[in-house]
């Protein structure tokens, strides 16, 4: 009989029709998966094979719009889900109503509820009584939700990055990779190959409250460094040296492989995955290994190969993940965060439908006009308006790495920048400059969107940051523009981190900043910005709700329940956005 090795997670709900959804599972062993919903509804998928490992991807038809089911997973149709005894509700597929047409007689849309936030150590604490990095935002979160099954909860879960460590193993990982090499060998206590990468996706997705709550929210993800390494694709230096090392190969291929797996597949709608031809022969081979490990060692090779990045559209609201680690181009004279191909279709992705969707309004400042969406979600892993300081600084290091202060200046840069993690949007200025039009533009555009919220991660806090467009040398945006920027999920922060944060938002911080400025002969930017919100730090989650054309933003800390009795979410922010 066929096992339940991994899963349910419910990933992609179909939001144009309210019909359709798919939800991933790993079996022990080759079989057929099928989802069973209360309604009728469901799917069957033959698995298929990686490294020994047998996975589906179930596409679920027949669904009711605006409804919701509880459904089954089935193994050659033996029950394997839910679990015996399990003491959570039903896991269940809820399905969007059609999307009125604004202006028309039609109802109010229904809010659309979108949480998000990144990096999840998800190593359990070695005493049940006390984890030390505090109470896991996730696991918080699935509580409320199971005690009050009927309240509100996410539409989706976008998780920016971190997902998991495979360079900060837990010591029950340490245990068990000792048990299969010499851990005194490099990569050491880090993960080395796929089958290592398998057991942190278990350690991460197997702790009972994720693994039910991913089975019952939607989810878009994206990586970030951590998922592969630390500070992954800095420079071209960094590159350089890390391919010249014997283990780095291994690891590269095997993260990029367990992420098109285990994140990647769940990201894509059903005609994507009928069109991608990767998956298409994997599912057909015995066994795919070879055919991913080609994929992933062209995709490591040149950033321009595939796109990791996605859209998804929640009725009247548009969801953009960026790729901010695998598509840089890190030549230097030429570093981009993406390259120009990928960052043209990011920009061709957020202007579609802008001014001029046929059957959408006018939009009451510009009649006449009208437009197909009314918020944009930029989902980049790392934060694209950091504090003042932080961002002088990576615009000076990458002025100096290029040269602007000679040789010796240029090498003392790069042994900063890679000391540093000085690599984020300022890091990379063009492509600062580039994400910055490319807002303006939307914003401004006849039929724009009412909010602009670039959804970033990374840095181990949150905080919101709102653009100053008195300076801008064209027309400003219309659109409501932040910075919404949330991390960790459960993780923990240095004191000296915390106050260097708190350091770079400072008047000080600006004014030493500016120094770094003239040093590295950076010109004036021609956005500021100044922070509106945090910063906040701990274990938390923000969540976005959007109806029409309004926005409201809460963050919610996980705090340990001082009755006793777990963890509970603290709201620390609720505003009003737009609306």
């Amino acid at each position: 009989m066929a096992g339940l090795r991994l899963g349910p997670l419910l990933r992609h709900v179909d939001w144009e029709t309210g019909t359709g959804a798919t939800v991933w599972v790993e079996a022990d062993r080759p079989c057929e998966a099928e989802v069973r919903c209360a309604d009728g509804a469901g799917g069957t998928a033959p698995t298929w094979q990686i490294a020994g490992h047998h996975y589906a991807l179930i596409p679920v038809t027949g669904l009711r719009p605006g409804a919701e089911t509880a459904y089954r997973v089935l193994l050659d149709g033996e029950q394997v889900w839910p679990l015996p005894d399990s003491p959570f509700p039903d896991s269940t597929i809820r399905t969007p109503a059609p999307t009125p047409i604004p202006g028309t007689d039609a109802t109010d849309p229904a809010p659309v509820r979108v949480a998000f936030g990144s990096c999840r150590w998800a190593a359990p604490p070695s005493d049940a009584s006390h984890d030390p990095v505090g109470p896991d935002a996730l696991d918080t979160l699935a509580q409320a939700l199971a005690r009050a099954p009927e309240a509100p909860r996410p539409d989706v879960l976008v998780l920016l990055g971190d997902q998991v460590y495979a360079d900060e193993t837990s010591a029950e990982t340490r245990r068990w990779l000792a048990g299969r090499r010499d851990l005194s060998e490099p990569p050491g206590e880090q993960v080395a190959d796929y089958e290592e990468y398998t057991r942190l996706y278990y350690e991460s997705w197997l702790d009972p409250e994720v693994r039910w709550l991913l089975s019952t929210v939607p989810s878009c993800m994206i990586f970030d460094d951590h998922d592969v390494i630390d500070d992954w694709n800095t420079s071209e230096a960094w590159q350089r040296r890390m391919r010249a090392t014997p283990w780095w190969r291994e690891r590269i291929l095997s993260g990029l492989m367990s992420y098109w797996v285990h994140q990647h597949l769940g990201n894509l709608s059903p005609a994507e995955l009928a069109a991608d031809p990767l998956y298409a022969e994997v599912r057909a081979a015995e066994d795919g290994t070879e055919a991913l490990r080609e994929f992933a060692a062209r995709a490591d090779a040149d950033p321009g190969y595939t796109r990791w990045s996605y859209r998804r559209d929640f009725g009247r609201t548009r969801l953009l993940m960026v790729d901010t680690r695998a598509a840089r181009v890190l030549a230097e004279g030429r570093r981009a965060m993406l390259t120009d191909k990928e960052f043209a279709w990011v920009r061709e992705q957020a202007m579609d439908g802008v001014g001029g969707a046929p059957g959408f309004p006018a939009d009451p400042e510009e009649p006449g006009t009208s437009g197909a969406y009314d918020h944009l979600l930029l989902g980049t892993s790392l934060p694209w308006l950091l504090p003042h300081f932080v961002h002088d600084v990576e615009a000076w290091n990458a002025s100096v790495c290029g040269g602007r202060r000679g040789g010796r200046w240029a090498r003392i840069a790069e042994d900063l920048r890679q000391r540093g993690d000085l690599e984020h949007w300022a890091a990379f200025p063009e492509s600062f400059d580039a994400l910055t039009d490319t807002i303006a533009a939307v914003g401004g555009a006849p039929g724009a969107p009412a909010t602009i919220s670039v959804l970033s991660g990374d840095v181990h806090h949150a905080y919101v940051a709102t653009p100053d467009w008195s300076r801008w040398p064209s027309r400003p945006p219309r659109s409501q523009v932040r910075q919404l920027t949330c991390s960790p999920v459960h993780n923990s922060i240095y004191a000296s981190i915390r106050l260097g944060f708190r350091f770079g938002w400072s008047a000080a911080g600006r004014a030493l900043g500016r120094a770094f400025r003239r040093h590295g002969r950076v010109p004036h930017p021609r956005l500021s910005w100044h922070k509106t919100g945090g910063p906040w730090f701990g274990n938390q989650l923000m969540t976005l709700t959007l109806r029409g054309r309004s926005a409201h933003l809460r963050l919610d800390q996980a705090q340990s329940d001082p009755a006793g009795g777990g963890a509970r979410l603290v709201t620390a922010l609720e505003t009003d956005l737009a609306g």
